[in-house]
């Protein structure tokens, strides 16, 4: 299995977050800032089109790694610990590749 690119976050070398993380943390932040509450778990479902379960996987991955803060139970209540200048560019939702397990034709 080939090593997945990871970017570094400033001041901490030990802390490194997938392309796919980024994009995550990324959207994130563009949400609260156009919003101005962090998103709900359905949001970011919606964005890149990926079912529930993996959104709160990436969620509780995200807050293990020390990217986030969130007190569980509680709606909205996502907090990046990560430096905005250390997010990747936010690709739009059509850009967002999409897993499925139907084979195509």
């Amino acid at each position: 299995m080939p090593r997945v690119q990871t970017t570094p976050m400033p001041n901490d070398s030990r802390s490194r977050f997938t392309p796919r993380q980024g994009q995550y943390l990324a959207f994130i932040h563009a949400y609260t800032l156009v919003i101005g509450r962090p998103p709900a778990e359905a949001d970011m479902q919606r964005f890149f089109r990926v079912s529930g379960p993996a959104v709160h996987q990436m969620v509780v991955g995200l807050d293990k790694a020390g990217l986030i803060s969130r007190q569980p139970g509680m709606p909205r209540s996502i907090r990046l610990l990560v430096a905005p200048e250390a997010l990747p560019e936010l690709r739009s939702a059509h850009e967002q590749p999409v897993k499925t397990s139907v084979w195509r034709y």
